[in-house]
């Protein structure tokens, strides 16, 4: 009880001599950097509406910045607007246009660097090289921002919401589009992604790399270059995510490399060239998914072990599964797949004969992908009557034991 009234005392302290700082047009404080520079810890800043050309403007305090209507802080295409290193920084409902351009070092709207306890919400970024980027930071939110980039080509073009060698971090409720990655994540621990929508970026709606214990959870990645990508990464939890129209030559849902001991469970995979492709990954439980008119609803390379693939359904795929080896190491059971043509007899809802999933076109594509100017033709559905009365080519432990007869309830 001490301690409690202690921590109280503390705070009803500080809230004494916190002020709120009134800057901008028409005040006799007329600019935000003048107005920083006055501010101590735990002060207010609120700006009036107007442009503010002010170049880069360093946050160093424990300090809120809050935009009031209009308020827009303009890069020229050639400053970083706003760079935040410190601890205890909230910053709100400012607009940052024309971030400055600078592939050496990765010029930002708003740069948080060595920074703890920092809160970005209800801003827009409009034509960023970077949009908000984060290094060596802890407890950081981003949320509920809108980032629209001016996508040119990958090397022309930073990532909306980047964050590098962080922890703890919350990234909630923002859209982002027109960037290289959406979001991108590199050597970033123990953070949770969720309720974000990133499209039409020309790389990956979502990038994970060298990122553990991560959870990302309700997002939407719909019509960017590749879908999202998960890259030597462990203990990722994949839950409720919408993967949508990721159309293209080499774009996927979720690619997963080198991906051990994780959890991809109640997502929608919905009109992908493929839903997943995974390589080099290991002790993944894929459950109670939804793989709806993907191209590929799954490839599973040959490299891929210990795997369990269950409780998903699969309609209106042109492939369910493919695989580009013989040798299977994972398990499917208890998927609905609606191109089984099985029967019940003892009405259990399982199918009384098992399903393998790989047909014999989709292995002959996975070796010639110039064949799949065949699909759908007189002669191919032949080939995959005679593979499933006489296997030969399509690998035979890749099978469900258990097919259920009807959709699992997702």
């Amino acid at each position: 009880m001490r301690h409690i009234l202690t921590i109280l005392t503390i705070l009803a302290f500080l809230n004494c001599y916190s002020r709120t700082i009134i800057a901008g047009t028409g005040q006799d404080i007329a600019s935000l950097k003048k107005a920083v520079s006055l501010a101590k810890d735990g002060d207010t800043i609120r700006l009036k509406s107007g442009v503010y050309k002010e170049g880069n403007i360093l946050v160093t305090k424990s300090i809120t910045i809050i935009g009031e209507n209009n308020v827009i802080l303009d890069g020229e295409n050639k400053h970083e607007s706003l760079t935040i290193s410190g601890r205890n920084i909230t910053i709100r409902n400012i607009r940052f246009v024309n971030a400055g351009y600078s592939a050496l070092n990765d010029f930002a709207a708003i740069k948080i660097i060595d920074a703890s306890n920092v809160i970005l919400e209800h801003n827009t970024v409009i034509n960023a090289y970077f949009a908000i980027h984060v290094s060596n930071t802890t407890w950081c939110t981003i949320r509920n921002n809108t980032i629209s980039g001016n996508p040119k080509t990958e090397q022309l073009t930073g990532n909306g919401i980047h964050l590098w060698k962080s922890g703890h971090a919350l990234i909630e409720g923002n859209h982002i589009q027109g960037h290289r990655d959406g979001i991108y994540f590199e050597f970033v621990t123990e953070s949770v992604i969720q309720k974000n929508l990133s499209e039409k970026n020309i790389r990956y709606g979502l990038h994970f790399m060298f990122s553990h214990n991560d959870h990302y959870i309700g997002n939407t990645f719909k019509n960017n270059g590749a879908g999202v990508a998960v890259m030597y990464s462990k203990k990722v939890k994949m839950e409720l995510n919408r993967f949508e129209e990721n159309w293209g030559p080499s774009a996927y849902g979720i690619l997963l490399k080198e991906i051990t001991d994780s959890y991809i469970s109640n997502n929608t995979f919905l009109k992908n060239t493929v839903g997943i492709y995974m390589e080099g990954s290991s002790r993944t439980e894929v459950l109670k998914n939804s793989f709806r008119n993907n191209g590929w609803a799954m490839k599973v390379q040959a490299s891929c072990d210990d795997n369990n693939f269950y409780n998903n359904n699969f309609h209106g795929n042109s492939f369910d599964v493919a695989t580009n080896g013989t040798m299977v190491l994972n398990k499917f059971f208890h998927n609905y797949w609606d191109k089984y043509e099985g029967y019940d007899i003892n009405k259990d809802g399982i199918g009384d004969i098992p399903y393998h999933p790989v047909s014999m076109y989709a292995m002959i594509v996975e070796q010639n992908p110039n064949t799949l100017i065949l699909m759908r033709s007189f002669m191919v559905s032949l080939l995959d009557k005679a593979e499933k009365a006489i296997p030969s080519l399509t690998p035979e432990n890749l099978v469900d034991d258990k097919p259920f007869m009807k959709p699992n309830k997702l």
